[in-house]
């Protein structure tokens, strides 16, 4: 099991990386930046996911992030723009 400061950090890079770029990071950025393996990044968001939050899920039988609440990595009617700059899809 993924300790609890392991998932908030996966969170947190998560959440900030869709803020920042509008795109969901892979698993294995998301290791680069916890500085664990591959696998052990795999794991972190996996076990993210299962704590059941809502808006948050992986596309099916994948490891890619469809949706991590309030943004959508697939693109959606809910377009979100700020300053102009439209580069976000909400759920």
């Amino acid at each position: 099991m993924t300790t609890q400061s392991l998932l908030d950090k996966t969170y947190k890079i998560v959440l900030n990386r869709m803020i920042k770029t509008g795109v969901a990071p892979h698993y294995t950025g998301i290791a680069r930046e916890l500085g664990v393996p591959v696998q052990d990044g795999r794991k972190a968001l996996h076990d993210l996911v299962k704590l059941g939050i809502p808006g948050i899920w992986l596309f099916p039988d994948t490891d890619y992030i469809s949706s991590f609440a309030p943004f959508s990595s697939l693109p959606t009617q809910y377009r979100i723009s700020v300053d102009g700059d439209q580069k976000w899809f909400g759920q």
